[in-house]
């Protein structure tokens, strides 16, 4: 069995998740996976667990809130997924 990095559990089924970096990180779930690694929109604090917006090397969760953010490319932002600033 393995313990989980973030909650302490130890579990037969937890997993493991290689990073680009070479980091090998263990979990027992998706959620505490997500708390460990996923990136926090610069505007609202939330995880960003799906697609979320980058503009200008700054993450966001949403189009909403990459507009809301001080920048000049975030209000060129559309709600669509994969969308890019002009």
């Amino acid at each position: 069995m393995a313990t989980c990095e973030v909650c302490g559990n130890d579990y037969w089924m937890a997993f493991e998740v290689h990073t680009v970096g070479g980091q090998t990180h263990v979990f027992d779930s998706f959620e505490c996976a997500i708390h460990k690694l996923a990136p926090i929109c610069e505007h609202c604090q939330c995880r960003i667990v799906g697609h979320g917006v980058e503009v200008s090397g700054r993450f966001f969760c949403c189009a909403h809130c990459a507009r809301s953010a001080d920048s000049e490319q975030g209000a060129a932002v559309r709600d669509a997924v994969g969308a890019r600033p002009a």
